[in-house]
């Protein structure tokens, strides 16, 4: 009997371990964290404002996100093939409220944490390498 092996898509990139244990969950995570996200007592998320690169929709979309230096970034737990990173691929930016501030950011770049150019310490890396997320989207204020 032949056996099939199954391949990522080569569209969408298999998504890392974080994005596989809460993917489940997303919408009705998003629906709930969205009400917080961004706000000043509630320092780990931040709710990302983008279009949509087909529709023109505006979205906002709540994802983890940290201050870091010359700006934010953002972990990439569902992977490269996430429709908030391709929308603010497409854009060239985009708005995040952190703190209950909003922020125009530009310039998304992806970045890894284990990179020379990385701006996370040394101590942080293993945790992102243990969560299987190997790359963040930098994005810098205007």
């Amino acid at each position: 009997m032949a056996r099939t092996v199954d391949t990522p898509s080569a569209t969408r990139p298999e998504r890392p371990l974080a994005g596989r244990i809460f993917g489940l969950f997303t919408p009705i995570l998003n629906s709930l964290v969205s009400r917080i996200a961004g706000r000043r007592y509630v320092p780990l998320y931040i709710l990302l404002r983008h279009r949509g690169r087909r529709s023109g929709r505006g979205y906002a979309t709540p994802v983890v996100g940290m201050r870091v230096p010359g700006g934010f970034a953002i972990p990439m737990a569902f992977g490269e093939g996430a429709d908030w990173y391709r929308n603010i691929l497409a854009a060239g930016g985009a708005t995040i409220r952190k703190n209950g501030t909003e922020h125009e950011l530009v310039h998304p770049t992806a970045i890894d944490p284990d990179s020379d150019a990385s701006p996370f310490p040394a101590w942080q890396r293993p945790v992102f390498r243990a969560l299987g997320i190997r790359r963040f989207l930098f994005l810098s204020g205007q």
